[in-house]
C-alpha cells in the first residue's frame, strides 16, 4: 500500500493472507469504518455509472471488486505497490476484468501518469494513510478531472487511543518483513482540520470531514474519519 520507509521491499506480504485462504468471493458489502461492519457505504462515492474510479492502496482489491461487480463504472483501477497484495488481488478477482484492472505500482507514480483521468479516487485505510499527504494529495488532484471526487477513510486517532496529530507528522508503527522480522513503517494519523488544510493546499474544495464512532469496545477498535473533497472545477 504505497511507499514505506525501510529497505524491506514488501511489508504487506502477510496482510490478508489468512482471509484469502477461505474467502474468495466478491464482497457483498462496502464499508468505510475501521471495523468494516457498519456505517456508510459506496454512496459516499456518488453515482458511479460510467465513471472511471481508482482505489489507492487497494490491497487485495476487495472494495474495488465490490464496485466493479455491483455497480456500472466504466472501469475500477485497483493500485497497490505491494507485490504480495497484487498477486493476491489478481488471484482473487482477475475474472472481473476488464471492468476491474489491478495495477502493481507506487500510487504516487501511477497518479502522475494519469492526469485528468479519474472521476473518483478513494482510499479505505490505504495509500492516504501510508504516503506523505504532501506528495499524495497534489498527485491525486492532478489525476482527477475537474470537479472529480476524492473520498478516504482514515484513523480518527491512534489505535492505542492517543489523539491524532495536530500537524502533518507521521508516526512509526510496527510491521513485519516477509521473513517475520520486526520493523516499522510510517502512518499519518491527522486531525480533521489538518486534513482540511492540506487538501485545500493541494487544490481541493468542498472539503468535508465526518467522524464515525467505533461500533464497539476493545483493543483493536477505533473511530474513523471519513473525508470527502472535490478537485477545483
Amino acid at each position: 500500500m504505497g511507499r514505506v520507509t525501510t529497505t524491506t521491499t514488501d511489508l504487506w506480504h502477510h496482510f490478508g493472507r489468512t482471509r484469502a485462504e477461505h474467502d474468495r468471493d466478491v464482497p457483498e458489502t462496502f464499508h468505510w469504518t475501521w471495523s468494516q461492519d457498519c456505517g456508510p457505504g459506496p454512496e459516499a462515492l456518488g453515482d458511479l455509472t460510467g465513471r472511471v474510479v481508482s482505489d489507492l492502496g487497494a490491497g487485495a482489491a476487495r472494495h474495488a471488486a465490490h464496485l466493479a461487480h455491483h455497480y456500472e463504472p466504466t472501469r475500477v483501477i485497483a493500485v497497490d505497490a505491494s507485490p504480495a497484495q497484487y498477486a493476491m488481488a489478481t488471484d482473487l478477482f482477475s475474472h472481473l476484468a476488464p471492468r476491474l484492472r489491478i495495477v502493481p505500482s507506487d500510487v504516487v507514480d501511477h497518479l502522475h501518469t494519469m492526469a485528468d483521468t479519474y472521476d473518483v479516487l478513494y482510499s479505505v485505510f490505504g495509500a492516504v494513510d501510508f504516503i506523505d499527504p504532501r506528495e499524495l494529495l497534489p498527485a491525486a488532484s492532478a489525476a482527477l478531472r475537474p470537479g472529480g471526487r476524492l473520498v478516504f477513510s482514515t484513523l480518527a486517532h491512534y489505535l492505542n487511543g492517543e489523539p491524532a496529530q495536530p500537524d502533518v507528522v507521521a508516526a512509526d508503527i510496527p510491521a513485519k518483513t516477509r521473513g517475520g522480522e520486526a520493523t516499522t513503517m510510517r502512518r499519518w494519523v491527522l486531525q480533521a482540520h489538518v486534513w482540511t488544510k492540506i487538501l485545500d493546499e493541494a487544490g481541493f474544495t468542498e472539503i468535508s470531514t465526518t467522524a464515525l464512532p467505533a461500533a464497539g469496545d476493545g483493543p483493536y477498535t477505533a473511530d474513523t474519519l471519513l473525508v470527502t473533497a472535490f478537485r477545483l472545477a
